[in-house]
């Protein structure tokens, strides 16, 4: 434990650096695409049209000066498979993206989907020392959290203390300055497959730069995708990306569980692949252009051509109905959603104050996933897409592109997590308390 922190407090010093320096990179390394955005942060809060990350958080702004999105090789349930083939996709994405801005980045942050993302709560009380309550009072109450047994292999992606109680206060966002006696906070921490990381972190060093931090895909997606009032009430993302479906909820505009499905788009491709006997090419053109969920009369008619390979004439040019393509569509989106619906129910989703859900990603976009997902989800659903930031090109402003734009509002404005805090080693958490995913129903 004490070595990651050291490990996660060197990237954080990392990425303010670079900030300093005016420029950094942000990387979304998905098992479809690979997405970079070159940053400028320049203090600017608006551009002449309002725009910009400052006008929503109050925070000096950041404008996009280069982008770039390349195919994904290498890369399986968002997790590195091969070394050199992910290596090579994630340089041309970042020697384009830096091309196009003109400049040279030495730091990059980056998010990533896989890991099989593990969430626990925490609590921890102590005492405030002087009656204000100080920087090293928040150090202390996080340092008497219980850390559970995550097991062998399994590092800490983010830990943050999402709700402080000051005497009989609870609630409160950041106490630091208040009167008080007693501090006590709960943290939301996330665990993923140590060697996840570890391949990101060296493949990233293998394209000759520094990796300056690092977040969860669905966290991201997240952040760009809930408005204001969703992230306060309570809200889940489900991220249906190409590879992997992200679940995450948010209360009090802090993350309090994230988890992962791993089904995603690749899937829906390679069913559609094998019931109509056309190349994963082909399959994915047929599914983007006529796919659907919801078969009416008229798909009956509505004949789809489809083309093969195979060299047999007859078998290469067919029609086949828009109903038979949903036919094949219909039955993987709904393994997912009722996995995603397991998730929710193990989050205990159905005690927060507001069940908002939001679909982002890619495989959103298919027709009759919001009808779809409300009636298997139970919930108020609707479709997602990513704040503007600015200057960002239009071709990033879809929910293809959510994950990408939340990464560079978390490397702008980064929530407060452990590492964040000067700790002792000797009083670093690391007593065992076993796993509990239900806490935030007795804090709010």
């Amino acid at each position: 434990m004490t070595e990651l922190y050291q490990k996660q407090r060197a990237m954080r010093a990392m990425r303010k650096a670079a900030m300093q320096r005016g420029v950094i990179a942000v990387l979304d390394v998905g098992t479809t695409k690979i997405s970079c955005l070159i940053l400028r942060f320049d203090g600017v809060n608006l551009n002449d049209e309002g725009e910009g990350v400052g006008s929503i958080s109050g925070h000096s702004g950041f404008s996009v000066i280069g982008s770039a999105t390349t195919a994904s090789r290498g890369v399986g349930f968002g997790e590195v498979l091969s070394m050199r083939e992910s290596e090579r996709a994630i340089r041309t994405a970042l020697q384009s993206a830096q091309k196009l801005a003109n400049i040279r980045v030495d730091h990059v942050i980056a998010c990533f989907s896989g890991g099989k993302p593990r969430s626990y709560g925490l609590a921890g009380e102590t005492t405030v020392q002087n009656q204000v309550v100080a920087e090293q009072d928040i150090a202390r109450v996080l340092s008497a959290c219980d850390v559970p047994d995550y097991g062998d292999g399994r590092e800490v992606l983010h830990a943050q203390p999402v709700n402080f109680a000051l005497d009989d206060r609870s609630g409160l966002a950041d106490p630091r300055g208040q009167l008080g006696e007693r501090i006590s906070t709960d943290v939301h921490m996330l665990t993923v497959d140590e060697k996840v990381i570890r391949d990101l972190a060296h493949c990233v060093k293998r394209c000759d730069l520094e990796l300056a931090g690092v977040a969860s895909s669905s966290y991201a997606s997240a952040v760009s995708s809930l408005v204001e009032d969703e992230q306060e009430l309570g809200a889940a993302c489900i991220d249906i990306g190409g590879g992997s479906t992200g679940v995450s909820v948010f209360l009090k505009k802090h993350m309090i569980y994230c988890d992962s499905v791993r089904l995603g788009g690749e899937h829906i491709t390679r069913d559609v692949s094998m019931g109509l006997q056309v190349p994963i090419a082909s399959a994915e053109r047929i599914k983007t252009i006529n796919g659907g969920l919801l078969a009416t009369g008229m798909d009956d008619r509505d004949m789809i051509e489809v083309l093969g390979e195979t060299g047999d004439w007859e078998h290469d040019r067919r029609l086949v109905s828009r109903t038979e393509l949903i036919g094949i569509m219909r039955p993987r989106v709904e393994e997912i959603l009722e996995e995603v619906r397991s998730h929710l129910d193990a989050a205990g989703f159905e005690h927060l104050p507001s069940q908002q859900i939001v679909l982002t990603g890619g495989s959103s976009l298919i027709p009759g996933l919001d009808g779809l997902a409300s009636r298997i989800l139970g919930q108020q659903v609707r479709l997602g897409r990513p704040l503007r930031i600015h200057r960002l090109p239009q071709a990033y402003s879809g929910p293809t592109c959510s994950s990408i734009v939340g990464l560079s509002l978390f490397a702008a404005h980064p929530q407060d997590e452990w590492w964040d805090f000067e700790m002792q080693s000797d009083g670093y958490p690391t007593r065992s308390l076993k796993r509990a995913v239900r806490w935030f129903k007795e804090n709010w």
